[in-house]
């Protein structure tokens, strides 16, 4: 949701095309490489037991990101700035599935509201949620043996 922090802008008078308005800069991938590299420096220091750095950078990188492509999905709004600073052109794709999300809370809980959330499930929970079992399913059937855990025995 961090991406999301833009329609703040609307407060202090951004406008929704401007670099710092909605789907701007925060939903570029410039963006969520620094937030990426943030969340390393600051949050973990170090890697975690099994994975690299480099590997999280990327999961942090991915987690951001992905947020911009989904909105890009939607059937409403500007399009999203990707390659904010360098470009500011706005970009949808050709197929949009997810009904845009209303911006205000009061309209969020409304009706329409109810439509997005049913929207969202099923073109983003409910694969998801899917993705997760197969990465499960996988990781079980195929465990990986790291040379620390290997038994080694003389016979």
């Amino acid at each position: 949701m961090l991406p999301d922090i833009d329609v703040l802008g609307f407060w202090f008078g951004i406008h929704y095309e401007d670099f710092w308005g909605h789907r701007g800069f925060t939903h570029s991938l410039l963006f969520a490489g620094v937030v990426a590299t943030l969340a390393l420096v600051a949050g973990l220091p170090r890697a975690l037991s099994g994975l690299s750095r480099a590997w999280l950078w990327l999961y942090f990188f991915l987690a951001t990101a992905s947020h911009g492509i989904l909105d890009a999905m939607t059937n409403g709004g500007l399009g999203v700035a990707f390659f904010s600073p360098f470009d500011n052109t706005r970009y949808f794709f050709p197929w949009h599935p997810i009904l845009v999300s209303p911006i205000s809370l009061t309209r969020f809980f409304s009706g329409r509201g109810v439509a997005v959330m049913q929207s969202e499930l099923i073109w983003i929970w409910i694969p998801t949620g899917l993705l997760a079992v197969l990465m499960l399913v996988l990781r079980r059937a195929f465990p990986q043996v790291s040379p620390k855990s290997k038994k080694v025995t003389d016979e």
